[in-house]
C-alpha cells in the first residue's frame, strides 16, 4: 500500500510541473470526443463532419477557455440541424439560449460538466458524473449536468427519428417542430433520469462532508444505491423501459471511480484521528481531527562500477552513511570555527636608509681605529 502513496505522490509531482501542458492535451481530448459524438449522431452536413475538420477545430479549442468549447459545440449542433430542418433548429437555438442564460448566472466555471456528461452517456457510465462531482464540486454542479443531460437526449432522438422528422413546406415544419419539442420535453427516460442525478448528487455531497469515519466510501456507496433504486422506482412508475444491466456496471463504474478520487484528494489514516475540545468566551468547540497519509519516497542506493582493463572496481554509495558522515564532520567542524583566529603577523619593516647608513659609519669607524688613522690625525 505504501508503494501506491508514494506512486501518488509522484503523479502529483509530476502534474505540478507539467499542468499546464497536461491540461491542454485533456482539453483536447475532450473536444475531440465532443465533436465526434455531435458529428456521429447528426451527421446531417457531410462537410462538417470530416475528420480533418473536427481534428482541426479540437485543436483550436485545447488552447482557449473551456466555455469556447462548449459555445462552438453548441454552434455545431445548430448547423448541424440546419441541414436537416430550420424549424428544429430554431427550437434548439431557443433552448440553447435559455440554457446559457441559467449556465451563466449559477455555474460559469462549470463547461467541463457540460460536456463530460454526455460522453458520460455515450459510454454507458452516466453516474460517474454525479458521484465524482459530488465528491469534489458543490451542488451547484447540478446545473451543468441537467443541461449535458439535455443535450444529449436531444442529439440521440434527432439520430434515431431524423427519417420520420423530415417534411415538406409549412405543415411539415410545423409537425417537425411539434413531434421535436414534445419528444425532448416529456421524455420520460429523460426526467427519470434528471431526478436520479440531482439527488445522487446532493446525497453524495452531503454525506462525504459529515464528521464520520470514511465519509468518502459511505458517500460514493450511498450514491451508487440511490442511484440504482430511484432508477428502479421511475421505471416502474412511469414505464420506462431501462437496461439493469447497464444500470449496475454504470454504478459499478462510478464506484471505482469514487474510489480513485477518493485516494488522491482525500487519503486520511482514520486509525489515529483525535478529538479536540477547546472554548472561548462564546462557544465550546468540539474539533475532529484526521491525519492525512504522507509516504515520503525511499532514498535510493547509488551503484558505480569502473571497469579498467580487466579488473573492475565497484563502488557502493549508501545515502545514510552519506548523511550520517556529514552530520559527523558539520559536529566537528563548528568547534573548530568557535575559536578565534590567530593574530595576524606584523608586516615586516622595511629598512630605511638611516639604518644603512649607521652601518656604514660603524664599519668605518672600526677600520679606522684598526689602521691607527685616528692616532695620526692627533699627531699632527
Amino acid at each position: 500500500m505504501d508503494n501506491l502513496y508514494v506512486l501518488r505522490g509522484e503523479i502529483q509531482q509530476f502534474y505540478a510541473k507539467n499542468s499546464k501542458y497536461i491540461n491542454k492535451a485533456l482539453q483536447f481530448i475532450v473536444a475531440l470526443l465532443t465533436f465526434y459524438m455531435i458529428n456521429h449522431n447528426m451527421g446531417f452536413m457531410k462537410l462538417l463532419s470530416n475528420p480533418l475538420i473536427t481534428l482541426g477545430l479540437s485543436v483550436i479549442c485545447a488552447f482557449l477557455p473551456m466555455i469556447v468549447t462548449v459555445l462552438a459545440a453548441a454552434v455545431l449542433i445548430l448547423v448541424q440541424m440546419t441541414a436537416m430542418s430550420v424549424g428544429i433548429m430554431a427550437v434548439t437555438a431557443v433552448i440553447f439560449l435559455i440554457m446559457f442564460i441559467f449556465y451563466l448566472r449559477f455555474s460559469p466555471k462549470t463547461a467541463l460538466v457540460v460536456l463530460l456528461t454526455p460522453l458520460a452517456f455515450m459510454l454507458k457510465i452516466p453516474y460517474v458524473i454525479p458521484i465524482a462531482f459530488g465528491l469534489v464540486g458543490t451542488p451547484v454542479y447540478a446545473v451543468p449536468i441537467i443541461f449535458g443531460t439535455i443535450v444529449f437526449y436531444m442529439t440521440d432522438y434527432l439520430k434515431e427519428a431524423a427519417s420520420s422528422l423530415k417534411g415538406e413546406g409549412a405543415a411539415g415544419m410545423i409537425s417537425q417542430v411539434t413531434s421535436y419539442a414534445q419528444q425532448v420535453f416529456q421524455n420520460k427516460e429523460m426526467i427519470v433520469s434528471v431526478f436520479a442525478f440531482i439527488i445522487v448528487l446532493l446525497l453524495v455531497y452531503t454525506v462525504r462532508r459529515m464528521a464520520i469515519n470514511y465519509a468518502w466510501k459511505t458517500a460514493v456507496a450511498a450514491g451508487a444505491v440511490a442511484g440504482i433504486a430511484i432508477v428502479f422506482a421511475g421505471s416502474m412508475m412511469l414505464g420506462v423501459k431501462v437496461s439493469y444491466l447497464e444500470l449496475i456496471l454504470g454504478n459499478i463504474a462510478a464506484v471505482i471511480v469514487g474510489l480513485v478520487l477518493e485516494f488522491l484528494f482525500f487519503s486520511v489514516d482514520y486509525s489515529r484521528c483525535e478529538s479536540v475540545q477547546y472554548e472561548d468566551d462564546e462557544y465550546y468547540y468540539y474539533v475532529k481531527a484526521v491525519p492525512k497519509i504522507v509516504v515520503s519516497a525511499p532514498e535510493k542506493t547509488v551503484k558505480r562500477i569502473n571497469k579498467r582493463g580487466e579488473s573492475q572496481e565497484t563502488e557502493i554509495i549508501d545515502t545514510e552513511e552519506i548523511r550520517k558522515k556529514n552530520a559527523r564532520e558539520q559536529s566537528v567542524r563548528e568547534p573548530e570555527e568557535a575559536v578565534p583566529e590567530k593574530r595576524k603577523r606584523a608586516p615586516k619593516k622595511k629598512s630605511s636608509k638611516i639604518e644603512g647608513n649607521t652601518e656604514h659609519l660603524l664599519l668605518t669607524k672600526v677600520l679606522r681605529e684598526e689602521l691607527n688613522l685616528d692616532n695620526d690625525d692627533n699627531e699632527k
